[in-house]
């Protein structure tokens, strides 16, 4: 599975908030090559600076989705993520054969959880 630390605890932990599978989460992320090649993140150009999505689903890798899910609102975590739950023996590679994580990488991302909510009915 995915091993983390934690780099940053929120202001007051004991009210700190769980998010809750299928909850709308917000995330500030920088994702790392092991070599400390950063291959994306939140506040990189043109980006806004958080990304959102529905916890559980399919729209992030499963890594993400399991780390979030033991986070609290506030929380900031150094996460060490296996190639399993990341993007496997497919990796992220245009036609040419170039690739921006090669297949079978481990993936390094430090995770920072803005806010979770529940998802509109």
């Amino acid at each position: 599975g995915v091993k983390y630390a934690i780099l940053k605890q929120p202001k007051d932990p004991k009210k700190a908030a769980y998010p809750q599978q299928n909850d709308i989460v917000a995330v500030e992320y920088t994702g790392y090559l092991v070599d400390g090649k950063i291959f994306d993140a939140t506040h990189g150009e043109g980006k806004g600076n958080a990304l959102l999505w529905q916890l559980g689903t399919e729209a992030v890798i499963p890594g993400l989705n399991d780390i979030v899910a033991q986070m609290v609102v506030g929380q900031k975590v150094q996460a060490i993520i296996p190639p399993a739950m990341a993007f496997g023996d497919k990796g992220i590679c245009i036609e040419g054969g170039d690739c921006l994580v090669k297949p079978g990488s481990t993936l390094v991302y430090d995770v920072f959880l803005k806010k979770t909510s529940i998802p509109p009915p």
